[in-house]
């Protein structure tokens, strides 16, 4: 007798006898990491972030001019082309970066300059080209190279166009990737501090404790959100530093974004306090923080990661409001927000439409940190199917 292949258990072919194994024993970590694989979208996402961190991290490098330097005879300059090959001598096609430059024109109706690119005028540009000193990391090196920019000083280099003082915009929305991704990581890293912290003893402990802490969190949620940051943003005095300015707008925000992340923690330990592996480390003679941090934390941890990844988002929305708004940052500190400012005229939208590229900037980080939020809270259930 032969036996047919459609009666042959699926337990005994190759792949799922492999496989089923393998993830009956694989660890939380790597159950989650497989299911987060699954969501294309959100893999898709991680690498958008990983190059906008890298791009916050190393601003100074990248940045092709300094966010300070300005040039007056390029206000409002608009987007340059950026040619990567030209021809040589010979009439051959060359790998040899460059922009073309412009024609400036005076407009008699409204008596503004006009530019228009000149084919005629090319400026090369290359890679670790030579610049000013500028200090790395806050002073902690000076370099002397940028990655990429104008072979000769002072030659024009807008890829992103110019604002009204003629600073280059490139350099400025990357140059404020760092302020505004790292408002809503410090942010976030504040509430979640204050959401475990106060979270965890509400849902833990219960009573009388748990009553006041809801009640807390009950009357800041039921105060406009809005109004709020515009009152406590307003309160700042208008002589502090640029400094003490960012910590003051980083703190605000997390002592009003904490309650979102308190309450998911404290429905977590609500539902975790009476199970029985909480029940047999207490009658084992475990200590309350040793049962919190060792045995109910890593239970949903991976919960909490997806409550602070989709929390970054609603921090760095909060901080480009209150630039835009202008009573967050100020100048000369540069944030998405703050260049966002320069879009307040009828002028920028009719005439100057690339002053609107940090608000794309601001969409694009948004857009990704939902994706990887949506992915992480798919993976936080790394059992089902």
């Amino acid at each position: 007798m032969t036996t047919s292949p459609a009666t042959v258990p699926e337990a005994e072919t190759p792949a799922v006898a492999a496989v089923a194994p393998q993830r009956d024993s694989a660890s939380q970590w790597r159950l989650m990491w497989w299911q987060f694989r699954r969501h294309r979208l959100a893999m898709a996402s991680t690498y958008v972030l990983v190059f906008i961190a890298i791009v916050g991290i190393f601003c100074e490098f990248l940045a092709p001019f300094s966010p300070n330097a300005f040039t007056p005879r390029y206000t409002y300059a608009p987007p340059q082309r950026l040619h990567f090959f030209d021809r040589d001598e010979a009439g051959s096609l060359v790998f040899r970066p460059y922009v073309n430059g412009y024609k400036v024109t005076i407009e008699q109706t409204a008596l503004r300059r006009v530019f228009t690119v000149d084919e005629t005028v090319k400026y090369p540009v290359g890679l670790f080209v030579k610049s000013d000193p500028y200090p790395m990391w806050g002073g902690l090196f000076t370099l002397e190279t940028k990655l990429f920019g104008p072979v000769k000083k002072g030659d024009p280099m807008f890829l992103l166009g110019a604002d009204r003082l003629g600073r280059d915009m490139l350099s400025r929305i990357t140059y404020g990737t760092r302020i505004s991704m790292s408002i809503g990581l410090v942010g976030v890293a504040l509430s979640l501090v204050l959401g475990i912290i106060l979270g965890g003893i509400s849902g833990y402990k219960g009573g009388m404790i748990d009553n006041v802490i809801q009640r807390v969190i009950e009357f800041i949620l039921s105060l406009p959100t809005t109004p709020l940051w515009l009152g406590l943003a307003a309160a700042m005095p208008n002589n502090w530093p640029p400094l003490r300015i960012y910590f003051a707008i980083t703190l605000i925000l997390s002592l009003i974004g904490w309650t979102n992340l308190a309450r998911v923690i404290r429905g977590r330990f609500l539902s975790l306090r009476t199970e029985d592996f909480v029940t047999a480390a207490r009658l084992d003679g475990a200590s309350e923080p040793r049962i919190i941090f060792r045995h109910m934390a890593p239970s949903f941890v991976s919960h909490i990661i997806a409550e602070v990844s989709l929390a970054i988002p609603a921090m760095i929305l909060a901080e480009t409001a209150l630039s835009f708004l202008g009573l967050g940052l100020q100048p000369p500190i540069v944030s998405w927000g703050v260049l966002l400012q320069e879009a307040q005229n009828i002028r920028s939208i009719v005439t100057a439409p690339w002053l609107f590229a940090p608000g794309v900037a601001v969409v694009i980080a948004v857009l990704a940190l939902n994706f990887v939020g949506d992915g992480l809270r798919d993976a936080a259930d790394p059992y089902r199917q």
